[in-house]
């Protein structure tokens, strides 16, 4: 016997899908408000609603991946986690008309698409980047004119299957079929994909500039922000990218990023000043916190308890709440006592948990520590003015913080015009040197290894890494020279472009060090030099398996400290001011060097650099 239920008023729109899995009814339309719509078959659950602009041509689900993908007129595909409506986890743009159909081939961990103008494109789920594209050529295609299509193109024959028939794809047009054989399973190693020929695929995507990156040591992965406003999570253990967010600030460029506590969220600033949080496990926007008025965020802190702490050029020290919010905007907290602070866009922060202090920097270099639990600085390292050099970047040497002996000796360390400064938070330098290899260039970004800090690793604006053996550099001030400079161990050149990250890494008991440059590529290396690989490229690595590296080895270009720093006229007007006695103002005498842009941003504007993320897939089409 056959009963029926009629259920009315599910969409607006004429229904285009029906798919029927584990009890839930799953439905699409083209509407804007019900363009896909999840209802369980007893009907006592509250449907699941997905708003669509134009609404949906089509979708697939799939349950093992809790994966929804929809297509529709403006040749977008959306990629959505199971139950969660809000807001997609990515975008997959590639398309020029109308999506008609798609689906998700789960064995190969891909997604293939089929548009209006008889484009089929193969997608990467983790990666969220396109493959390959084929563009079928049926007999029936007149030039100029799209050809015709029935209401379900698309049919996928994936397993199981009867023995020895292998997974196909099926797609009509008009009275044509074009039988495509697929992989059963994916092949190569992470990405790395063969053509016709069997030959490595040459084909990459472009990649926009890298403006911030950073790691994450409880999901192991590596987090990095573009000017193009998207964000993309790599695996550190080898190279894949397992989530990717478009738009992350409409077409504004990513300027910072922090982690909160617990270090599963990320938290982005753009130049508008408006501060996101995101959700790192399927990259819904949880929070967006208030801005302060129309100005460019530069840096972010979190302390414990998830208040972060947000500076910029309104030169104001700014705190939010996001421990337990619930509501999607977040109020800012103007309660610290700024009016004592800067007088000057401020350029970096960075907090120091066994002090209890924070310390910022301001493009005329001032420096100031200030105290957590009153809100009110404490010392001025150095008074600004207008002649003074930006400070580019901060670094807390957390272990020397944490040791009653070290901690009145140089436990920060500042950045100015190449100039590397250890300071004690009592206000005494102990010490100052030029990094880079050539004069007139900055450091705009700093990193230590945490546990001992026996090394502290440089980036500077020709893309070169340094790393300096401080283990004993800073500590003694009566047996050290105050212009000394310490054991240069390894210098290199890591990018072509402005470093905007580096930083030290504790993977699988050993030590790599993360670099992000505006090239727009971001690599791993072992603390020796050797070049891992960089992230998205085509062949995957094993952090555990030297042989699977890169094996990209640089010239260390170590010379004489003495004669790489003597051409420099500023390093001579360093040497002669640092006989006098350390204290605070020591860049007084210091004369701007050639001019620079006022950040890596600015330098990698029209860059076009080619990301290692895109790949080729063998996919053999036969017509009938």
């Amino acid at each position: 016997m056959v009963s029926h239920r009629y259920i009315p008023h599910i969409h607006q729109e004429p229904i285009n899908r029906v798919v029927f899995d584990s009890n839930v009814i799953m439905t699409s339309s083209e509407s804007d408000d019900t363009s896909v719509v999840f209802m369980n078959v007893s009907l006592r659950q509250k449907p699941y609603t997905w708003k669509i602009p134009q609404g949906a041509k089509c979708f697939d689900y799939d349950s093992s991946l809790q994966l929804l993908v929809t297509g529709g007129r403006d040749g977008k595909l959306r990629v959505w986690t199971s139950y969660v409506t809000l807001s997609p986890v990515g975008m997959l743009l590639g398309h020029h008309t109308a999506v008609l159909d798609v689906a998700i081939y789960q064995a190969a961990d891909q997604i293939f698409s089929y548009s209006r103008d008889s484009e089929l494109r193969v997608w990467d789920i983790s990666g969220h980047h396109c493959l390959k594209t084929v563009r079928l050529q049926f007999p029936c295609m007149q030039q100029g004119c799209l050809p015709e299509h029935g209401y379900f193109p698309f049919l996928l024959l994936r397993p199981p299957l009867p023995e020895e028939t292998p997974p196909h794809l099926l797609v009509g047009c008009k009275d044509y079929l074009a039988h495509l054989s697929l992989a059963e399973t994916r092949r190569g190693v992470g990405g790395r994909w063969t053509g016709e020929g069997g030959e490595l695929g040459a084909e990459l995507e472009n990649s926009a500039p890298l403006s911030c990156a950073l790691y994450n040591p409880t999901l192991t992965q590596v987090v990095t922000g573009h000017v193009d406003s998207s964000v993309s999570l790599w695996d550190v253990k080898t190279g894949r990218r397992n989530l990717c967010i478009l738009n992350a600030h409409g077409e504004e460029r990513l300027t910072c990023m922090e982690l909160d506590s617990s270090h599963r969220r990320l938290i982005t600033g753009a130049p508008s000043g408006t501060i996101k949080v995101w959700n790192l496990l399927n990259g819904l926007n949880l929070h967006k916190l208030e801005p302060v008025i129309n100005s460019k965020v530069t840096g972010l802190t979190c302390l414990h308890g998830n208040q972060l702490l947000a500076v910029g050029w309104s030169r104001h020290i700014v705190q939010y709440n996001i421990s337990e919010v619930k509501d999607l905007k977040v109020r800012a907290d103007m309660s610290w006592k700024s009016s004592d602070g800067h007088k000057s866009d401020i350029m970096a922060v960075r907090q120091c948990s066994p002090l209890g202090v924070i310390a910022t920097a301001s493009h005329d270099g001032e420096l100031i520590i200030w105290r957590l639990d009153t809100q009110r600085p404490i010392i001025h390292l150095q008074r600004g003015t207008q002649a003074a050099l930006p400070v580019d970047s901060l670094v807390f040497l957390q272990h020397r913080a944490e040791s009653i002996t070290l901690r009145d000796r140089g436990v920060l360390v500042s950045s100015q015009a190449g100039y590397l400064c250890f300071w004690s938070v009592t206000g005494v330098k102990h010490g100052c040197f030029y990094a880079p290899k050539q004069p007139g260039e900055r450091v705009l970004i700093m990193s230590s290894d945490q546990i001992k800090n026996s090394i502290l690793v440089s980036g500077d604006t020709k893309g070169c890494l340094q790393i300096w053996d401080i283990s004993s550099y800073a500590v003694d001030t009566q047996s050290q020279s105050a212009c000394e400079q310490p054991p240069l161990l390894q210098r290199w050149s890591a990018h072509s472009r402005p470093l905007v990250c580096v930083e030290v890494l504790h993977v699988a008991d050993r030590e790599f060090l993360l670099t992000a440059s505006a090239d727009g590529s971001a690599g791993l290396w072992t603390r020796d030099g050797d070049h891992v690989g960089c992230f998205g490229q085509l062949e995957t690595w094993s952090i555990t398996g030297p042989a699977t590296y890169h094996r990209r080895r640089h010239d260390k270009l170590i010379e004489d400290p003495a004669e790489m720093d003597s051409s420099s006229s500023d390093f001579r007007n360093l040497k002669t001011h640092l006989q006098q006695p350390m204290g605070v103002n020591s860049f007084s005498c210091l004369q701007p060097p050639r001019p620079h842009p006022s950040s890596a941003e600015d330098m990698s504007l029209c860059l076009n650099h080619e990301d290692l993320n895109g790949s080729k897939r063998k996919l053999t089409e036969s017509k009938k």
